[in-house]
């Protein structure tokens, strides 16, 4: 089948690549020409396990094109997708222009019948605005499907293909029967596509997001809980995911989520609740709490070395999980800013995540161990692989004082203490 992705960011890049590996040929189009450029000699703007190499295959296989010229993919497909960014707007709404203005593009290029799909994360309800705004721009004929994704920054490959599910927002079964042919490839073992309305399946991924969110932000208001009695989050996670109706999934205690998913999305829930006379209590108090667990995270840390001056820290992670650069509302930076406020100076390390907006506040260094010299504690805010078994005599060795500060509970709280390592970590008193 032949397939246009519009915006190679991180979705529309993932979709492309690993659509083309299924077999169809696909054009990738962006307005960034250094980006396309950069894709064209074989450059991939963001860190994703196995990306470069499905990028590279199906380039090599001519399945796979980039190109800064809309009209091209439009010509070569009959499949549109629309993968935008929809970031924040300043009342929490996701901002849905360039959603928006590429359906514009698309409504006024397109001579014969296309099908639009959103791949983009939008408010419930886009699917009549831009169904609305195409057909006020072209007579031609053309179906519209909301098609979410629901990719985890890290196995974003291995999640498109091989998916827990597709949602396909569409009531028209010929429709229907092209989307299914299209994912076809991705579902031998048995079918996980589910068909609905496109409403539904715009609001799918606000609830999905958000019920995670709320595991995520439930498990750190019981660390907290667990901190002040002396019980171990670790043995209430492993009861608790015990319980078949509940499940292990998202159930690990740590310094809060972030990244450009959970954070904007339930802002963006919480925004259509707001607009529609329904309070998203839930999800208000989801957003407050991952806030509390940040704060409450860096005051550890700073109630530690109250009233002492020219502390350093040495910090492992910048971005907001492992196996991935994003640090777009990382933790680490929430709380990084905290402890420059309080006029720390930070050595910080990660292997994959660049920061800009922090090169001038911060010291990066290119090997972990590095970190310790001249640092008076280590912070781990990212769970990267590379940290999980370190070399716990040369951390007490390297520091000034020999403490860790653990925000991703990485390692057993008796071990490192038996090297010699203050430890604390989250609700495990």
């Amino acid at each position: 089948m032949r397939v246009a992705a519009v915006g190679v960011g991180y979705v529309g890049l993932v979709a492309a690549a690993c659509l083309a590996d299924g077999g169809n040929h696909v054009v990738c189009v962006d307005t960034d020409k250094k980006k396309i450029e950069n894709l064209r000699n074989g450059v991939i703007p963001i860190y994703e396990p196995g990306l470069t190499e499905i990028v590279k295959k199906n380039v090599e296989a001519g399945r796979l094109i980039f190109t800064t010229d809309l009209q091209e993919g439009i010509d070569n497909s009959l499949v549109v997708f629309i993968g935008v960014g929809t970031p924040s707007a300043a009342d929490g709404s996701a901002d849905i222009s360039a959603v928006l203005s590429v359906a514009e593009s698309i409504a006024e290029m397109m001579t014969e019948y296309r099908i639009i799909v959103t791949k983009s994360t939008v408010p419930v309800g886009t699917h009549k605005i831009v169904s609305d705004l195409i057909a006020s721009k072209t007579e031609v004929p053309f179906d519209y499907v909301s098609n979410p994704e629901f990719l985890k920054e890290g196995s974003a490959v291995d999640d498109f293909l091989k998916p827990d599910r597709v949602i396909i927002g569409t009531t028209n079964p010929a429709v229907m029967e092209i989307m299914k042919v299209l994912y076809g490839p991705f579902m031998r073992k048995s079918s996980r596509i589910l068909f609905m309305d496109p409403a539904s399946a715009e609001m799918t991924k606000y609830a999905a997001n958000t019920m995670l969110a709320t595991r995520i932000s439930f498990m750190n208001e019981l660390s907290a809980l667990c901190d002040q009695f002396g019980a171990d989050i670790e043995s209430v996670r492993s009861g608790l995911g015990s319980d078949s109706r509940i499940g292990n999934a998202f159930l690990f205690a740590g310094v809060g989520y972030g990244g450009s998913c959970f954070p904007k999305d339930v802002r963006a829930l919480i925004h259509m609740g707001n607009e529609n006379g329904v309070s998203m209590t839930i999800a208000k108090a989801v957003q407050q709490a991952n806030l509390d667990q940040h704060d409450r995270f860096a005051q550890k840390i700073l109630s530690y070395f109250e009233g002492q001056k020219n502390i350093q820290l040495g910090v492992w992670g910048l971005a907001f999980k492992a196996r991935t650069d994003d640090t777009r509302e990382s933790p680490a930076l929430y709380c990084m800013e905290k402890f420059l406020d309080a006029g720390m100076t930070i050595t910080a390390f990660d292997p994959e995540a660049e920061c800009p907006d922090f090169d001038t506040k911060i010291s990066r260094v290119q090997n972990a161990y590095d970190v310790l010299a001249g640092s008076d504690a280590l912070v781990i805010f990212t769970d990267w692989q590379e940290f999980r078994t370190p070399d716990f005599e040369q951390i007490a060795q390297g520091l000034n004082k020999p403490v860790i500060f653990d925000g991703r509970n990485l390692y057993s709280p008796a071990f490192v203490k038996k090297q010699g390592l203050e430890y604390y970590s989250i609700g495990r008193a």
